[in-house]
């Protein structure tokens, strides 16, 4: 089966009864995951979307990220895998990239640095001859108990990764960008919805959310759209290594399709946005949600 077989959504994938209580410390890995996720390795099809395109995805080792990877590879793009220190699980994502014919390079490095997230963009203009994607999805989260015990070594953290890359990225990246080119940013249903344990992660996706608007009606003058897509509730090593375990057992209960999605089931999105049929699109926000909405 692939992405394009008729199926109950409900069903299709595992529900919070196979997850279990389970904890990573942080940031996780995607090989101690019970279930293991579905980033697209099996069931996800390409249809030449974005040949010859190239691509810088940010946060590429596991999760959404490697989804992406994945999905872009197979629909003909060329791809650099920017990643913090997760060597094996980038390896894999480089290495199904790679099977579907296409190059990957891998970059290990912190967003949370201005001075890296200048060196990403060159080495995908040096190693790719050219960037004409850029999916800006890297995220760090860490569950708490309130502003109380927020601290401001985690605020920095966040929003860093978070916010200040994304800037430092565009800025970057732009001037190295042909028209019809696209930016997608990783917002959240939290941008709308916020946890009061999750709230500086919240604010970043809200800004998020409101960045990629600013940024889309400065950018269509050069000829580049800039959307969002806004996850729900999804199964990545994100949420065993920064949730408590019962909050793991639970996962994706909250939405109405009663699981919580699989990075193989957003992939589709950011390719609908990087490719040219949304050439018709910018400064919007697809919410990837399992029913839940986007207000």
């Amino acid at each position: 089966m692939d992405q394009f077989t008729f199926q109950d959504p409900r069903t299709q994938y595992p529900t919070p009864d196979a997850q279990g209580p389970q904890q990573q410390s942080a940031p996780g890995s995607t090989k101690g995951m019970r279930p293991e996720p579905d980033h697209g390795e099996e069931t996800y099809r390409g249809t030449d979307r974005l040949r010859g395109r190239k691509a810088l995805i940010t946060g590429a080792d596991s999760g959404i990220g490697r989804a992406v990877a994945i999905a872009f590879a197979r629909e003909g793009a060329d791809v650099v895998i920017s990643y913090l220190q997760e060597d094996a699980d980038a390896a894999a994502t480089a290495a199904l990239v790679e099977q579907a014919g296409r190059k990957a390079v891998m970059v290990r490095g912190d967003v949370r640095d201005e001075a890296h997230c200048a060196e990403l963009v060159e080495r995908t203009v040096g190693e790719l001859g050219g960037i004409d994607i850029l999916v800006n999805n890297a995220a760090y989260q860490m569950s708490g108990k309130g502003v109380a015990e927020l601290s401001t070594e985690q605020m920095d953290r966040v929003f860093k990764t978070n916010l200040y890359a994304l800037f430092w990225l565009c800025r970057a990246a732009v001037p190295h960008m042909p028209p019809g080119s696209t930016i997608v940013n990783s917002t959240s249903i939290q941008a709308r919805e916020p946890s009061p344990e999750l709230m500086d992660y919240a604010a970043t996706k809200a800004a998020i959310l409101n960045a990629t608007q600013s940024l889309s009606g400065d950018l269509i003058s050069r000829g580049i759209r800039v959307n969002a897509v806004a996850p729900g509730p999804v199964w990545t090593p994100l949420i065993p290594s920064t949730m408590p375990e019962e909050k793991v057992a639970e996962f994706g209960k909250q939405t109405p399709m009663g699981r919580a999605a699989q990075p193989a089931e957003l992939a589709p999105a950011y390719v609908f946005l990087a490719s040219p049929e949304s050439g018709y699109i910018t400064g919007e926000t697809l919410a990837v949600t399992g029913g839940r909405f986007l207000t």
